[in-house]
């Protein structure tokens, strides 16, 4: 219960965030839905990534205005075969969850750029183009994220022994 919790808070900041960031910059060069898909699917498997991506990207198009359920086809087929690949290969150093979150990246944008041209609800002009650059940041803040979520039960453990001896030091004063 509590890991669902945690995944559905990762999630639900990530929707809100970016849709904060695509109103503001109008537009984004990144998908931190996508990377919260992902990184949920790497660290629980392919339903949870099936799950997860279905209904972040669900949020994602309410929150954009969009037609319901395209983000959501992308980011579950992303979030399936992540966790997939992640239960058949060893995939716990940088290089290849960036290649991961990179290929990830790919597949989400080939299912909804192509079901938006294919709809005529948008025409794209570089679509490769866009897409490798979102593959490549959206690479870097995933290897981020991953790091961060390793380094924090440090961080958190040299906090308890920084209180651990405070709380000593006051007893024996």
């Amino acid at each position: 219960m509590k890991t669902t919790l945690r995944v559905a808070a990762l999630v639900l900041a990530a929707a809100l965030l970016q849709s904060a960031v695509a109103n503001l910059a109008g537009g984004a060069a990144f998908d931190l839905v996508l990377v919260a898909v992902v990184a949920v699917a790497l660290r629980h498997g392919r339903v949870a990534g099936l799950v997860s991506g279905t209904l972040a990207g669900l949020v994602q198009d309410a929150l954009g205005g969009g037609i319901l359920g395209l983000s959501g086809l992308g980011k579950s087929i992303a979030g399936y075969l992540t966790g997939f690949i992640a239960t058949q290969f060893i995939v716990n150093q940088a290089t290849p969850r960036g290649l991961i979150f990179a290929g990830a990246t790919l597949v989400n944008a080939a299912c909804f750029i192509g079901l938006s041209v294919l709809l005529g609800l948008r025409h794209y002009d570089h679509p490769f183009f866009d897409a490798g650059i979102q593959a490549v940041v959206n690479a870097a803040l995933g290897v981020l994220l991953f790091a961060s979520m390793e380094f924090a039960p440090s961080v958190k453990a040299w906090g308890a022994a920084i209180l651990d001896r405070r709380r000593k030091r006051r007893y024996h004063a």
